[in-house]
């Protein structure tokens, strides 16, 4: 990260977020174009699970992607010269490290319960809405193991700040997962339907149409409730409950046939059509939020991005 700093210096910088469990630095990366408007956000983070390799992937060719062309190609410069991207590369370091070194299959973070007798929380059940009342565990042994309370964990307590004190100004949330190929609207604990669910699906539909002209991946559109499974705790959901309007999350390939130990050949691939389900949401968060706009003022909107440097990099 501190590489694409100094490269990018003046459009990319990195910031500091917060501590993990084992007291590792949390850094996102801000890509913003100078300006005087004030702006609006759009946060992206990746790793929240940390078997889910490919999520974390995408994060590092988003960036990539932005840096590399905003300058010679419209779409991409018309998004940065109104939009601020903030990307989390890692969101659940402990757990991905310990994939590397342990157990490439582990989940959670990797805080300790009940005296050391088991480990980690899943940190997508640990937010706070409607904490652990569906779809997650409260036994520290599984998989689904909400946490000893909402939001008792370093990392979701990093991001939940600091996303809660830029909430007015981000207009979209974006969750990278794998596997399964799915871009998911709220909600997960109830099968109710978020005030814009209507929008939400147009818009996330328009973007499965967009990745599958890529390579021909079908992706499926719909709320965790209906087309996955209920789940409570969700950053997804708590995203679009603090009011952020547009939150999905992305069910990267595939749809089993390797699950999360995707073959590094399927990168490459995965990450193109990826941008461009990504590009296509922000195509309609920009034309919603600018080209609508009756007063006809530009009001950029910023997106959220972080890196790590220690574990990531770029190029």
């Amino acid at each position: 990260m501190i590489q694409i700093s100094e490269k990018y210096a003046g459009v990319a910088t990195q910031h500091f977020l917060g501590m993990t469990y084992e007291t590792r630095p949390m850094y996102y990366l801000k890509i913003s174009q100078p300006s005087d408007n004030p702006k609006k956000i759009i946060w992206m983070d990746c790793g929240i699970h940390a078997r889910e390799w490919i999520a974390p992937a995408f994060c590092q060719w988003f960036v990539k992607e932005i840096l590399q062309n905003y300058k010679d190609n419209p779409r991409i410069g018309r998004f940065l010269r109104n939009l601020d991207f903030y990307v989390l590369p890692v969101l659940n370091i402990d757990g991905y490290i310990y994939t590397w070194t342990t157990d490439r299959l582990w989940r959670k973070s990797r805080s300790s319960h009940n005296n050391g007798t088991c480990f980690g929380t899943d940190l997508n059940r640990n937010f706070n809405v409607s904490w652990c009342s569906i779809g997650a565990s409260k036994n520290c042994q599984d998989i689904t193991f909400c946490g000893s309370g909402p939001v008792s964990e370093p990392e979701t307590k990093a991001v939940s700040s600091f996303v809660e004190s830029k909430k007015e100004s981000i207009v979209c949330f974006l969750t990278m997962h794998s596997y399964g190929q799915l871009i998911l609207t709220p909600y997960g604990y109830t099968k109710n339907k978020s005030s814009n669910h209507e929008e939400l699906i147009q818009v996330g539909q328009k973007a499965a149409n967009a990745l599958k002209k890529k390579h021909g991946t079908n992706y499926r559109v719909g709320s965790s409730a209906d087309i996955l499974y209920a789940t409570s705790g969700s950053s997804r959901d708590w995203a679009r409950d603090i009011g952020i309007p547009f939150s999905y999350t992305f069910e990267l390939r595939d749809n089993g046939t390797y699950g999360f130990i995707l073959p590094a050949a399927q990168i490459q691939a995965t990450c193109e059509e990826t941008m461009e389900a990504v590009l296509s949401v922000l195509d309609d968060v920009y034309e919603k939020y600018w080209n609508s706009d009756s007063a006809g003022k530009v009001t950029p909107a910023t997106v959220v991005l972080g890196l790590l440097v220690s574990l990531v990099s770029i190029f």
